[in-house]
């Protein structure tokens, strides 16, 4: 052979195992970037369905539309919500009026108790008085200076005192148990005075809920109300989207996994903006397969088994204030790739 075509051979030869070394190395050493087209935006929108049910009187919002966190979506017909408050104001004013009289009345308690003393304190003394006119008479009459009559006369109104004095005594233990009775009047004023007050609250609050307003800020969408529709609690009428923190869920096959952790950079290519390139990190990586937690799982104790590499959803946050991420839309294709080695580099700097 001749010398020119051994170089030549070697040349090929060369250039063949750079191509081998090229092609094999990254599946035995590893890649530093992991990459995959099975991504999309995502964005933790929210349903939003009324608390209450009615018809639908005014619809503030159109499809698409931006909207604030609190901004009036719609109106449902508060009419009746407003007459209940109504009510429930009203019942409540008469039960603070029932408070209000159980109270005096218990409070007037205390005159009426020193009055009926004060009558118990009068008979104890007529009876007093009584007793002693008596025992003057007896005297009198046993010396001969007074008559029977008038003793007779003396020990009546010693009866009649000590009538009396039983009677005051014992309206006396009625004026003080009366206490206790109106004491329960009162506790029982209190407690229809605070059932009236919630039921006041709770007509507020449903009259509230004819107000829809939006949960966060974002974009309206599905938008399902219109004027004149009834709806129910927890129907869903539309649905606002929070664009502004959307991410990306990535699904990676279990082999690219190897390297990859929470808070590596990601580089992102979305579809639909011509091949614009935005940054973000990885957050954080799902907890189980897509298949775990489909409605109908495989069974692989059964039957014949495939061995199929499965793909693990990982989420990714893009960063802040980069150019066209106000274009993007939940479910647009993507792009993902990861660099692998963005941790350990970010360590070594920080260590210099």
């Amino acid at each position: 052979m001749k010398r020119k075509d051994k170089i030549a051979v070697s040349v090929i030869a060369v250039f063949a195992v750079g191509v081998l070394v090229y092609l094999v190395a990254p599946g035995v050493l590893g890649s530093k970037r992991q990459t995959t087209n099975d991504a999309f935006v995502a964005a933790d929108f929210t349903l939003v369905a009324p608390r209450v049910a009615g018809f639908i009187k005014e619809v503030l919002v159109e499809d698409n539309q931006r909207v604030k966190a609190g901004q009036l979506l719609a109106l449902i017909d508060d009419r009746d919500f407003r007459a209940a408050a109504q009510a429930a104001d009203a019942d409540a004013l008469v039960a603070q009026a029932q408070l209000k009289n159980a109270t005096a009345t218990l409070e007037r308690q205390s005159s009426v108790i020193a009055q009926a003393q004060a009558t118990v304190a009068a008979d104890r003394a007529e009876m007093a008085f009584a007793e002693h006119e008596l025992n003057r008479y007896n005297h009198l009459a046993g010396v001969g200076a007074g008559t029977v009559q008038n003793a007779q006369q003396a020990k009546t109104r010693i009866d009649q005192a000590t009538a009396r004095l039983a009677n005051a005594t014992a309206v006396l233990a009625a004026e003080r148990k009366q206490v206790e009775i109106l004491t329960a009047q009162r506790d029982a004023a209190e407690g229809g005075l605070k059932r009236a007050q919630a039921a006041l609250e709770l007509a507020s609050y449903q009259l509230s809920y004819t107000r829809i307003v939006a949960p966060v800020d974002g974009m309206v969408g599905e938008r399902a109300v219109r004027v004149g529709a009834y709806v129910t609690p927890g129907s869903k009428i539309l649905a606002v989207v929070p664009l502004e923190e959307a991410y990306v869920v990535a699904n990676f096959q279990e082999t690219q996994l190897s390297h990859m952790h929470a808070g590596q950079a990601v580089q992102v290519r979305v579809d639909s903006l011509d091949g614009e390139l935005l940054y973000g990190h990885l957050e954080s990586l799902a907890p189980a397969t897509g298949v775990t937690f489909a409605s109908v799982k495989p069974d692989n104790a059964t039957g014949n088994f495939t061995k199929v590499v499965q793909r693990i959803p990982v989420k990714i946050v893009l960063e802040p204030n980069q150019a066209h991420t106000e274009r993007l839309r939940v479910g647009m294709s993507v792009e993902a790739s990861v660099d692998t080695q963005s941790v350990a580099t970010q360590r070594e700097v920080a260590q210099q």
